[in-house]
């Protein structure tokens, strides 16, 4: 219990030099699906309650899936604002996966209903956005907005896998959640591809 106190200190710290600076109204934004061969991209933006301490928040890739969705919940309910964004395949082939990364964190930081005076972004890209905005590479592991942020995109995006399970059980979509497994790849190549795939990142398989 000690060690995760020490943690959520520590992992307040851009927070806290933010508001030091004069940014009252913080906001951390992730996403998550960059990589895998299907789906959507989705990103989420958090704005943290100064007066609630919600232990165990930490980069959702970390945390086992029972914790992230408990987490999800504790979060959504507790926070003082969230907004998501999901992009979806057709639009990432067509802009490119960084420009539809960028567009899913844009898309959710517009969905908060409260205006944030910054915002805190994991990676090194900044968004097409007049909000001042600092980026931190490793974010979801630095900044408790952001690893917020990380794990409502993450819990997002497998619940949206685990529906497309039902649609096309062949390919184990809620096991791998879309990610170049050696099922995934195999059931690609037995079935072919869904609508769901993103052709150009399955190139080398089909």
């Amino acid at each position: 219990m000690i060690n995760e106190k020490k943690t959520d200190i520590d992992m307040l710290t851009y927070e806290k030099k933010a508001k030091e600076a004069g940014y009252n109204i913080v906001c951390g934004v992730d996403e998550a699906g960059r990589g895998p061969l299907c789906g959507p991209v989705v990103a989420a933006a958090v704005i943290l309650k100064d007066s609630v301490n919600i232990e165990g928040i930490n980069d959702s890739k970390k945390l086992t899936e029972k914790k992230r969705e408990k987490l999800y919940d504790e979060i959504i309910n507790n926070v003082e604002a969230y907004g998501i964004g999901i992009v979806d395949v057709d639009v990432i082939e067509e802009i490119n996966i960084l420009n539809a990364t960028k567009k899913a964190m844009l898309d959710a930081v517009e969905n908060l209903n409260l205006t944030p005076d910054v915002v805190l972004i994991d990676g090194n890209q900044k968004i097409n956005t007049n909000i001042p905005q600092k980026t931190i590479v490793s974010g979801d592991a630095l900044s408790k907005s952001i690893a917020a942020a990380s794990i409502l995109a993450k819990v997002t995006r497998d619940r949206m896998l685990i529906e497309y399970d039902e649609k096309y059980p062949e390919y184990g979509f809620a096991k791998h959640k879309g990610y170049g497994t050696k099922m995934h790849i195999e059931s690609i190549k037995k079935y072919g591809l869904t609508p769901i795939h993103r052709c150009s990142f399955c190139k080398k398989i089909v």
